[in-house]
């Protein structure tokens, strides 16, 4: 059975994370989430999928491959150039433009098959959810949950009639607008036929463009409300809480790695910690090959990823370290995402510059700090255009 995985976004909503990491690639405890998306559908028996890529494109297919040691097979569409240099440029095409480039290249979707968003976690029953389309000779359907009301901006609204055709949907409408609380969960059934309804060679968004059009013209178009686990990473905020999740055992299917030395605290392969001199208080994980020195202090839920170092006296709580980080001597990072050279508060809404700037981020604060590159600064005016700071 052949499936699609949406990978080609450049997810500004995750910035800094994003600046050099893709967001399918996002590690969920060193873990990244498009392999949870690999598994669940080898699980329920898609084994030949394509993925589109765009931004950071070489990351995604230099880890995933061919799929062979995931079980599954892989092939790419690229969406964009290669320039004089030879370097890959993204230029995507929308989610819906990037379906028909590979239907247009070579008409690979001959069946029913799926379709998913490469930024979340979920735990779907696949199966179940193809078997209603098929009774209800769907040629789309969304898989929808409810949000409270105040979250519906940040999604795909759907309004149904009782037998689960949308009569209308909303991309992403103002709370006060939106006319019901059920969203897109970015989990999509098509029918090869849904291709003659997306035209080749533009833009083409799935939620913005096919589905209105698909209402519009009366096609059988419905979608069905299942009870399943979904945390989507599409945000900065969204990401902190997939972490948390996962550490407090909120988030079922994902288990935390390593080694549990202690209630609570997980550990990567050979981690430099003199346990009688720290105050570590899980839920916590720690990557491989990190050093905590004497006098640290770790409240959870924290996560540290591999090759970090935690000088003494510094207090890391519920905060998340990604990897070659290192927290000065008596730093206090409370409520921090620390991504390379980039301190942000976990509602993503602001930036830490003076974090940013590497004073007492990353080196001790009685070494002079090093200055930022050019490329670092223009990133920070990026990022801090961009969360409106």
């Amino acid at each position: 059975m052949k499936a699609m995985i949406l990978a080609a976004g450049k997810g500004t909503r995750v910035r800094p994370i994003t600046y050099v990491t893709p967001k399918p690639m996002i590690p969920i405890l060193q873990k990244p989430v498009m392999e949870f998306l690999l598994e669940l559908l080898r699980q329920h028996g898609f084994d030949q999928i394509m993925v589109n890529v765009s931004h950071l494109a070489e990351e995604i297919e230099s880890y995933f491959r061919d799929g062979q040691r995931f079980g599954v097979q892989i092939a790419y569409s690229f969406e964009g150039r290669i320039d004089d240099n030879g370097k890959l440029v993204g230029e995507a095409i929308g989610s819906a433009g990037g379906m028909k480039r590979i239907q247009d290249f070579s008409p690979f979707f001959d069946d029913t098959f799926v379709v998913l968003c490469g930024d979340a976690l979920i735990d779907l029953d696949l199966t179940e959810a193809v078997k209603w389309h098929k009774s209800k000779g769907s040629i789309a359907t969304i898989v929808m949950k409810s949000v409270p009301k105040d979250q519906v901006s940040s999604y795909g609204i759907v309004v149904t009639d009782e037998e689960g055709r949308v009569k209308e949907f909303q991309e992403k409408p103002k709370v006060e607008e939106a006319k019901s609380t059920n969203i897109s969960t970015g989990i999509y059934i098509f029918e090869p036929e849904i291709f003659n309804y997306i035209p080749s060679g533009v833009e083409y968004d799935i939620g913005g463009e096919l589905f209105p059009k698909l209402v519009d013209i009366g096609a059988p178009f419905y979608a069905i409300p299942m009870d399943f686990q979904w945390v989507d990473i599409g945000k900065v905020p969204d990401y902190w809480q997939a972490i948390q999740g996962v550490l407090t055992g909120k988030i079922k299917n994902v288990g935390i790695p390593g080694h549990e030395v202690a209630p609570g605290v997980y550990t990567g392969l050979n981690v430099n910690v003199n346990w009688d001199k720290v105050d570590i208080q899980g839920p916590v994980y720690i990557g491989a090959m990190t050093k905590i020195e004497d006098g640290a202090k770790i409240i959870g839920p924290t996560m540290i990823g591999p090759n970090c170092w935690v000088c003494s006296d510094a207090t890391v709580e519920n905060s998340v370290i990604f990897e070659y980080s290192r927290l000065g001597a008596g730093v206090r990072l409370v409520d921090k995402l620390v991504f390379g050279r980039y301190c942000v508060d976990k509602t993503g809404a602001s930036i830490d510059v003076q974090a940013a700037s590497l004073d007492w981020l990353i080196t001790d604060t009685r070494q002079k700090p090093p200055s930022t590159t050019p490329m670092e600064r223009q990133a920070i005016a990026e990022l801090l255009q961009t969360n409106g700071s």
